[in-house]
């Protein structure tokens, strides 16, 4: 899937919201293609490898899924294999969505990659100071999104210097001082341009508006010069709609069937409605955002004429008089003469008579 210039790729977060089933999830993929949503992203993993036994829960963990299971135990039950990913592939196909998914292990990136052979991965927040994962993305060779929740630019820096370690297949030995060798390189450079896209992000669920710092959009474009979107974590659709505005490259948003689920994620997701509105608003305001040109637009052409004025005559005006102040004025129709050039006409001397209101000719 391709972003096109001037238009956000957007992107139906479904996450873990399927608690596990394949057929919500298959329900949830019909959801996305029918919000027009350009993807749908999952996310895939081995609980096992992601989360040790003593892991504690965020609060918004708490809140969805109590105090007595294990963040390990919540996780287990929400992971999807490799058929019911290539369930998950084939429906999208059908479908007319793209797949796609973010892996949190070395062997899921591996499913994603290289059995699933998907075309793009995408990085989470809590990811981005994972070195080994960010390499082995990289060794890849795929289009990557990288998402920056709770990152400082420097760690991002050093996050993107790794992926393109991994990119342009280094043989020395990983260390922070390569991947930022890397990333001040001309190849490194180069490499990154052609496959990363960052995400502006809050992890937080919800995210207050207040800690949403819309703007740091554009610090990130201007740091690394990369594609640049936002992944919304906050309640409604108002936030993305406003990234759209800000020129988002790439919109996600955390989705579910239904609010009231149980899960770590339903409560901060919005439902198919409010996605396909979501979906509906971003495109409106990037056909209001046009081009950066400064001219009348096709629409506003015919009331030039109109609304404009034009010199006219303040009244009769015999053949040979001088125009002055006290004979000529500005009103409308515009087809006439411009105000502009009214001291240029002062002096001249009226080529025929005019009547009281006619558009002057000179």
């Amino acid at each position: 899937m391709m972003m096109t210039e001037g238009k956000a790729l957007i992107i139906a977060e479904a996450g873990v919201n399927h608690n596990g089933s394949i057929e919500m999830a298959l329900d949830l993929v019909d959801a996305a293609s029918l919000s027009g949503a350009d993807m749908i992203k999952f996310q895939t993993f081995r609980a096992s490898s992601v989360v040790s036994s003593g892991a504690p829960k965020a609060d918004y963990q708490k809140d969805s899924h109590g105090g007595g299971e294990s963040h390990l135990e919540m996780i287990r039950k929400l992971e999807l294999g490799l058929e019911a990913h290539a369930t998950l592939l084939e429906r999208c196909a059908e479908r007319d969505v793209g797949f796609l998914s973010t892996p949190f292990d070395i062997q899921s990136v591996d499913m994603l990659a290289d059995i699933l052979r998907l075309d793009m991965l995408k990085v989470p927040s809590g990811e981005m100071t994972n070195g080994p994962l960010l390499i082995h993305v990289g060794r890849k060779g795929l289009k990557i999104v990288l998402s920056t929740g709770m990152c400082t630019l420097g760690e991002i820096e050093d996050a993107l210097g790794a992926v393109a370690f991994g990119f342009l297949g280094r043989e020395e030995a990983p260390s922070l001082k390569s991947f930022r060798n890397v990333f001040a390189s001309d190849e490194g450079q180069k490499i990154l341009m052609e496959k990363v896209s960052l995400l502006h992000c809050t992890s937080e669920y919800p995210a207050p508006l207040e800690d949403v710092n819309l703007k740091a959009m554009e610090t990130l474009r201007q740091a690394f010069g990369l594609p640049v979107g936002y992944s919304d974590h906050t309640e409604g659709i108002v936030v993305p709609i406003a990234a759209a505005a800000a020129g988002a490259a790439i919109i996600e948003k955390h989705f579910t069937l239904d609010r009231r689920l149980p899960g770590p994620d339903h409560k901060a997701s919005i439902e198919p409605d409010e996605l396909a509105e979501m979906v509906s608003s971003v495109r409106q305001v990037e056909k209001a955002l046009g081009s950066s040109k400064k001219i009348p637009r096709p629409s506003e052409r015919k009331n030039l004429d109109i609304a404009r004025k034009s010199l006219v005559a303040r009244r009769s005006i015999s053949r040979g008089e001088p125009f002055a102040e006290d004979n000529i004025t500005c009103k409308r129709p515009g087809w006439g003469i411009s105000p502009m050039m009214y001291w240029n006409v002062i002096g001249r001397k009226a080529p025929r008579d005019f009547s009281e209101d006619e558009v002057l000719e000179i």
